[in-house]
């Protein structure tokens, strides 16, 4: 394989990877905006599934999160803003990442950066978790955004020093 199709392979890698973690970002993002409803959803799914009687501990734990929110909502609906900004949040970084998506190894302190925050999810949820009264498995689930979120941009780091050890000069380069 040459250097410029090796180059171009890696490049075409990178790029998926970062679809794929950009589309997550933002998935995660607006799922944040309609919480109250998603709730609902969730445990008449539950329900329709029978799940209450094989699995009573999550559908109690549904239960009383849609309550929380159905209550938030109804009395204090300015709480719920809150959540509005997290899923800004989510979009905002996920612009972020068109800069290693059109020349990675330039931008690749973006990708750093995304490692940096998924490993901040693990000390957020096992301290904040706790604090706000979340089941422990719950802090799980929440941690494993950070530890799934890290293995996609462990993949692009790599490849793009792969790539940056192919690209002549990478900072005068222009990206495939």
């Amino acid at each position: 394989m040459s250097d410029t199709s090796g180059r171009a392979a890696l490049l075409r890698r990178i790029r998926a990877w970062l679809v794929l973690f950009v589309v997550c970002l933002v998935l995660s993002g607006v799922t944040a905006f309609p919480l109250v409803h998603e709730l609902r959803w969730t445990e008449a799914a539950l329900r329709a599934l029978s799940a209450p009687e094989y699995l009573p501990g999550l559908t109690g734990w549904i239960e009383h999160v849609r309550d929380g929110l159905d209550t938030v909502d109804a009395r204090y609906p300015f709480v719920l803003y809150g959540t509005d900004w997290l899923a800004f949040a989510h979009l905002v970084i996920a612009v972020a990442f068109l800069g290693p998506y059109r020349d990675p190894v330039r931008n690749i302190w973006v990708v750093e950066f995304g490692m940096i925050a998924c490993a901040g999810v693990i000390p957020l949820a096992l301290v904040c978790g706790p604090l706000r009264g979340i089941p422990f498995g719950w802090t799980l689930i929440d941690m494993s955004f950070g530890i799934f979120g890290v293995i996609p941009l462990h993949v692009v780091r790599r490849d793009i020093k792969r790539l940056a050890a192919l690209t002549p000069n990478p900072w005068t380069a222009p990206a495939a």
